[in-house]
């Protein structure tokens, strides 16, 4: 019996062996470095589950919208989205309208899951890249959401635009894009390069980003897409000297910098008219130039998050600074126009 036992296992151990060695390149493997791990992924991802505005931006731009079988949190970003890249927003399965739950994502059975710390994964919820690689999912992380320290909840890594390039490379392996991430992140470099080599005023014009506020104000520092965007933009971000991706402020901290001009994250929990009356009624705040002249500017998230729309927010700011007298005429004329008003 146990040599029957042993020449069925054999048996058995062959067959499986010889069923792998038969399968066709869709089931082959790819290690990525991703938030200084290596991590193994499907190559290339046929069912990728999705969350977040920017990181779908990231997904549509690559063209690989036939390969997600689910997205969440797409609602606040569809008309943005529809406005880059057209119709085929609608195509995609929407299976929930803000942070999906672990069950959420398991159910539409990926083999992929992309987000982000802060993006969607979340120790509560038990989604998190290690609870996902028990059940076979493999998880990509955003760079620009890489926590600096194990455990600890201060993030970024590297430099805004570096992350922004190692995610579109990443994924377009990921995806089988790799020529069509060569594609947009050379596109990037050169607008970039325009955008750096534009007449540049004597001192820049700072500015703050408000995203939301309570007590406190949230903000996004040096690790952020934002630095990376308003420092493309010909502008300063007044938290460049805070170690972290996005973050909260005091509000002394604003009143304090007293910035040329104060931009918005288009969030639905508070609306922009919502936001602007906080700082008109804020007393120190509502004295504060940006406030008493209007220099208002209002953007939508999937431009300020990390993601290739982040380039078509600094010519946009580019071109709203040069509208306000702070920066010198550039020529720089922006593909779209996404200011919510």
């Amino acid at each position: 019996m146990k040599n029957t036992s042993r020449m069925l296992a054999a048996a058995t151990l062959a067959a499986t062996l010889a069923a792998c060695g038969n399968q066709s390149p869709a089931a082959g493997a790819l290690t990525v470095h991703n938030c200084d791990r290596d991590v193994q992924f499907p190559a290339p991802a046929q069912r990728m589950f999705v969350n977040d505005g920017n990181l779908i931006s990231m997904a549509l731009a690559l063209g690989a919208q036939d390969q997600v079988v689910a997205v969440s949190s797409l609602q606040r970003d569809a008309d943005t989205l529809r406005r880059h890249y057209g119709p085929v927003v609608d195509s995609l399965k929407s299976v929930a309208p803000e942070y999906p739950a672990r069950e959420t994502v398991l159910a539409q059975r990926p083999d992929v899951m992309i987000a982000g710390w802060s993006y969607g994964y979340d120790e509560a919820k038990n989604l998190t890249p290690d609870s996902l690689d028990k059940d076979g999912v493999a998880a990509y992380v955003l760079t620009e959401s890489c926590r600096q320290r194990e455990g600890e909840r201060q993030r970024g890594i590297v430099e805004p635009w570096t992350a922004l390039r190692t995610d579109l490379t990443n994924l377009g392996a990921i995806t089988g894009r790799a020529d069509r991430a060569t594609e947009l992140t050379a596109d990037l470099d050169a607008r970039l390069a325009a955008l750096r080599s534009a007449p540049q005023p004597e001192h820049r014009p700072t500015v703050f980003l408000f995203d939301s506020a309570s007590d406190t104000v949230f903000s996004s520092g040096k690790f952020g897409a934002p630095q990376a965007i308003l420092d493309a933009a010909g502008a300063r971000n007044i938290l460049d000297d805070v170690e972290d991706t996005w973050t909260r402020v005091s509000w002394e901290r604003l009143a304090a910098a007293d910035p040329d001009a104060i931009m918005f994250v288009d969030y639905p929990k508070q609306s922009f008219e919502q936001k602007v009356e906080m700082l008109r009624a804020k007393p120190g705040i509502n004295q504060l130039r940006a406030v008493t002249e209007g220099r208002f500017l209002n953007l939508p998230y999937a431009l300020w998050t990390s993601g290739p729309l982040n380039i078509d927010a600094a010519e946009q700011i580019r071109k709203q600074l040069e509208r306000w007298n702070m920066l010198p005429p550039s020529g720089i004329e922006p593909r779209v126009d996404d200011a919510v008003r």
